[in-house]
C-alpha cells in the first residue's frame, strides 16, 4: 500500500533552531578571544536566511575573519537543517582587547637562600670530553688491532707482552705498582669530577625572572663594577676587589682624609651596589683600608694663612731711626729729615751741629 505524499506529513525546522545552529557554527570559526553576540534566522519554504553578530578580538583582520565565519555558518547550517542557505550575513558589532597574561614575578630569595630559581648552569666540558674520547679511541684501537692479529695467527704485539710480563713479575707491594695505582685513580677521578660537578666556578649565579631562565655573571665583571664604585668614593685612590660566591673582599688605599670615614663611605656605597648586581645570593662584604705612602691628614690640606710682610724700618748708622733720634733731633726737625733721606755722616756735619748747639 502506497501512501500519497500529501498524507505522509511534513518536516518543519523552526527559525529558532536554525538561529541556534547558525550561532554555534559561527562560534566554531571565530578566532581566539571572539564571541557571538546574537543571531537571527528566517525560514521560507526550503530556504533560510541567517544573520550573525560577532565580537572579534583586536587586532585581527576583520574581512578575513568575517569571510571564514560566513562560509562556516552557511555550510554547517545547510548540512544540519537540510535547508538551502543562499545568503548569510555576518556583522562585526564590537572589538575586544584581550588583557595580556600576567607575567609571574620572580620572588627575591633571602640572603643565603640556595633554592628557588631553577638548576645551576653546567659546563659543557668540551675539552675534557674530547681528550677522553681521543685517548679511549686510541687505546681501544690498538688493543683491537692486536687481538685481531692474534686471532688470525699472528704474534702478539711487543708492548702487550712486555706489559704482561712486567705485571707478572711485580706484586702489589712494589712501589712502582702502588704509584701506578695512585696515578690511575687520579686519572679516573678527573673525568668522574667532570661528570658530577657543574663547573663554571668563575661565574656567579643570578636571580632569574622565571624558572626556565638561567643567568650567570662573571666574577671578573662583578669585581670590575665594584671597583669602579669604590674608586668613586672621595679619598680612595686605589682599590682591589675579589668577588666569590659567599664573600666580596675589598682592599682600598686611602690617599687623603680620615681612614675610618673613608671606610664607612666605601661600606655604604658597596653595600648598596651589591644588590644591584642581581645575584641570587648576595655575598658578604669585607672592606679593609690602608694609608697610601702619600697620605695627607685633613689638617695638612688646609692652606696656611698669609702673614703680611713686616714693614721696613729705616735705620740710621745701623740703628733704627727712632732709637738714633734724641731730644736735639726732635727739636731740629730739618736735620732729622735729612738723616732719613740718606746717609749724611761726614766731617762737615759735626762742627755744624756743634756750632748750633
Amino acid at each position: 500500500m502506497t501512501v500519497p505524499a500529501a498524507g505522509r506529513g511534513t518536516t518543519t525546522v523552526a527559525p529558532r533552531a536554525v538561529r541556534r545552529i547558525a550561532e554555534r557554527a559561527a562560534a566554531e570559526a571565530l578566532p581566539d578571544g571572539g564571541s557571538v553576540i546574537r543571531g537571527s534566522a528566517a525560514v521560507r519554504g526550503a530556504s533560510a536566511r541567517i544573520a550573525v553578530g560577532v565580537r572579534l578580538p583586536y587586532p585581527v583582520r576583520a574581512d578575513e575573519a568575517a569571510q571564514r565565519i560566513r562560509e562556516r555558518a552557511e555550510t554547517r547550517t545547510a548540512a544540519l537543517t537540510g535547508l538551502s542557505v543562499p545568503r548569510a550575513e555576518v556583522r562585526v558589532d564590537a572589538l575586544s582587547v584581550a588583557a595580556p597574561p600576567p607575567v609571574p614575578e620572580a620572588e627575591p630569595g633571602l640572603p643565603g637562600d640556595e633554592g628557588g630559581s631553577g638548576p645551576r648552569i653546567w659546563a659543557q666540558r668540551r675539552v675534557p670530553a674530547a681528550v677522553l674520547a681521543a685517548v679511549g679511541a686510541a687505546a681501544c684501537g690498538l688493543l683491537l688491532v692486536d687481538v685481531i692479529a692474534v686471532r688470525f695467527g699472528g704474534a702478539p704485539a711487543g708492548w702487550r707482552t712486555a706489559l704482561v710480563d712486567w705485571a707478572a713479575a711485580h706484586g702489589p707491594a712494589d712501589t712502582a705498582v702502588r704509584l701506578a695505582g695512585v696515578g690511575a685513580a687520579l686519572v679516573g677521578a678527573w673525568p668522574l669530577s667532570c661528570a658530577l660537578l657543574p663547573g663554571l666556578r668563575r661565574r656567579l649565579r643570578m636571580a632569574a625572572p622565571a624558572p626556565e631562565v638561567r643567568a650567570a655573571l662573571d666574577r671578573t665583571a662583578a669585581a670590575r663594577i665594584l671597583r669602579e664604585r669604590a674608586l668613586g668614593v672621595p679619598g680612595v685612590v686605589q682599590a682591589r676587589v675579589s668577588v666569590r660566591r659567599r664573600r666580596a673582599r675589598v682592599r682600598a688605599g686611602v690617599g687623603y682624609g680620615r681612614p675610618e670615614e673613608v671606610r664607612a663611605e666605601v661600606v655604604r656605597v658597596l653595600g648598596a651596589s651589591l644588590p644591584e648586581l642581581g645575584l641570587r645570593r648576595t655575598p658578604a662584604l669585607r672592606v679593609r683600608v690602608r694609608r697610601e705612602p702619600g697620605w695627607r691628614t685633613p689638617e695638612a690640606e688646609v692652606p696656611e694663612a698669609e702673614v703680611p710682610e713686616a714693614a721696613e724700618v729705616p735705620t740710621v748708622a745701623g740703628r733704627p731711626a727712632a732709637a738714633a733720634s734724641g731730644p736735639h733731633d726732635r727739636h731740629h726737625g730739618g736735620a732729622q729729615d735729612g738723616d732719613l733721606d740718606g746717609p749724611q755722616d761726614g766731617p762737615g756735619d759735626g762742627p755744624r751741629n756743634s756750632g748750633e748747639a
